[in-house]
């Protein structure tokens, strides 16, 4: 599925996310398109984006709202454009069924123009930490670190 403009495709995504329509969020994507999430998985191709979005939607993300914040995007010449995209989640399940707290993350889509219309070829989200500059790894893992 291809959309009319490359500033669509957050809400695009956000509207297949609260259908928990895994299908039309995939549509969104080129067949070959790579799709990096906010812990660094990365699945390489729409048929990998359907499923691991399919097993999300359908489990600790089944009562989320993900809501589009600021939207910029940059045109690369016509024929490619960067979007990104400040998301809001709330709803997200933990492992003991409770409600997790809500997250803010930063999508990076780059979408391509195709023939009829614009279409995603590769996606990155990251999630946003208030206060923090970078991380930290140590003994107990990694933990977000602010150097000021």
């Amino acid at each position: 599925m291809t959309l009319p403009t490359p500033e669509d495709m957050p809400v695009a995504f956000a509207r297949a996310w609260a259908a928990r329509d895994a299908d039309a969020l995939a549509a969104l994507f080129a067949e070959d398109a790579d799709f990096v999430n906010v812990v660094g998985l990365w699945w390489h191709d729409r048929a990998a984006i359907r499923a691991a979005h399919h097993y999300g939607l359908t489990t600790f993300f089944r009562d989320s709202r993900l809501r589009v914040g600021r939207v910029k995007t940059r045109d690369l010449g016509g024929r490619a454009a960067v979007v990104q995209a400040r998301m809001h989640l709330s709803g997200q399940l933990a492992p003991d069924g409770s409600k997790a707290g809500p997250r803010t993350t930063l999508f990076l889509f780059v979408m391509e123009r195709r023939t009829d219309g614009w279409i995603c070829v590769a996606a990155q989200n990251g999630e946003v930490i208030a206060g923090a500059e970078t991380h930290l790894s140590g003994p107990q893992g990694t933990t977000p670190q602010d150097y000021r």
